[in-house]
């Protein structure tokens, strides 16, 4: 925990949540960075595995089980600023050091309840989940990501919409008015012939037919490059409530044929 500076070494700030529970403890990593930080993110996994916890990516989480999982896991613990990460590295250590042992790993969302002794860590980015409708790289998934159960909540990652939202997005180089054509609880897809790389963090906002907006950061999480139907796959990074309440609202109206 004292090495995370090391480790992210592109964050602006940094913030732990520590969870003391009878039976396990729980680590939420809130990080700012300029874009997704994939390869920190791949070791911290790794030191988690090793430690005998469970890495948990929040935002690649339905938005539904993502804030059910904080408020079980973390939720009355204590926050530590990033300058006090050796004070949370005792905390942990001594609460850990009077759990039984155990060699069964902790469960994941969906899966149960947590064996006691063991810990829990869970970095995201800064928050949601990410889009069902962009579709994943070729490659294998880490194993360290989280398997998500679908269910028949519309505002779920396996509910997506095509519309034609009028959009902006802004990279550090790039001011671009698009449309999106697709949309879900967890972000959007949109055709653009200007295609940031993938694991950059941009800036949306989107306008909804009634008049709100949708306005936050976003990853690019996936880009196709064609040039006729490419563009790039954006997942939300809002966790603010104004933010959710405004997109689940939306959903809701998509699948009632409201909008």
């Amino acid at each position: 925990m004292e090495g995370i500076g090391e480790v992210l070494t592109s964050a602006q700030s940094l913030q732990l949540v520590v969870s003391l529970r009878p039976e396990d403890a729980g680590i939420e990593l809130k990080v700012e960075a300029p874009g997704y930080p994939r390869s920190a993110v791949e070791k911290l996994a790794e030191e988690a595995k090793r430690s005998g916890g469970t890495f948990v990516e929040l935002w690649r989480l339905p938005k539904t089980e993502r804030d059910a999982f904080r408020a079980s896991t973390f939720g009355g613990g204590t926050t530590y600023r990033g300058e006090e990460r050796s004070a949370a590295a005792r905390a942990l250590q001594q609460h850990l050091s009077t759990l039984p042992v155990s060699n069964e790993r902790p469960a994941v969302p969906g899966s149960g309840a947590t064996p006691p002794g063991t810990a829990k860590a869970a970095p995201p980015p800064s928050a949601p989940a990410a889009p069902a409708e962009v579709p994943a790289p070729t490659s294998s998934s880490p194993s360290h990501q989280v398997p998500v159960r679908l269910s028949d909540s519309p505002q779920r990652r396996g509910r997506r919409f095509a519309v034609k939202l009028e959009m902006v997005f802004r990279t550090e180089l790039d001011f671009v008015r698009e449309h999106a054509l697709n949309i879900s609880n967890g972000g959007l897809f949109v055709r653009t012939a200007h295609r940031p790389l993938p694991d950059s963090v941009v800036t949306v906002d989107v306008k909804l037919p009634n008049g709100d907006r949708l306005q936050g950061d976003a990853v690019v999480v996936h880009v196709v490059d064609d040039p006729y139907t490419g563009g790039v796959g954006l997942a939300f990074l809002n966790d603010d409530v104004t933010f959710s309440q405004t997109l689940d609202t939306y959903l809701a109206s998509l699948a009632g044929g409201l909008a």
